[in-house]
């Protein structure tokens, strides 16, 4: 089942349940994912479908940061919620093992000996990742102590 399917399904199911606080953030992926295909002009293969999600769950970790910042509890909490919904539609998270290899083949492909060609080795890391869920962040850490930066 696609990762379209699955959030219809599952809208299908929050409102039968009548579970408000589950089908708010599941019609905005569907909306999403929607636009996508429009911008695209065809169906979503599965690693866009992924990489929008990745999206939306990147824009509530800012959000939530923002939130903190202003002392406003109460959207933190909202867009908590709604993250951790959203999260459960990622593939497995890579593991720190799984960054590290990434990394270092990365690394040893593309040559990189210094600081300066940290954007070479996070484009071709990147991919290596592919099909598991990976932050960003994460990645960039790795990257930036593995080139000693």
């Amino acid at each position: 089942m696609t990762l379209s399917e699955q959030i219809t399904k599952d809208i299908g199911e929050a409102m039968k349940a009548k579970d408000q606080a589950r089908l708010s953030p599941l019609r905005m992926v569907k909306a999403a994912l929607m636009n996508g295909e429009v911008s695209k002009g065809r169906p979503l293969e599965e690693a866009e479908a992924q990489q929008i999600l990745a999206s939306l769950i990147k824009q509530r970790r800012d959000s939530i940061e923002q939130f903190a910042k202003a002392g406003r509890t109460d959207l933190v909490d909202k867009e908590t919620g709604e993250m951790k919904i959203l999260e459960e539609y990622l593939p497995p998270a890579a593991s720190a093992d799984d960054i590290a290899a990434a990394v270092a083949a990365a690394i040893a492909e593309t040559g990189a000996t210094s600081a300066r060609d940290m954007g070479k080795v996070m484009k071709a890391v990147m991919p290596k990742l592919a099909g598991k869920s990976a932050d960003g962040r994460a990645v960039n850490e790795a990257v930036r102590r593995a080139l000693g930066a």
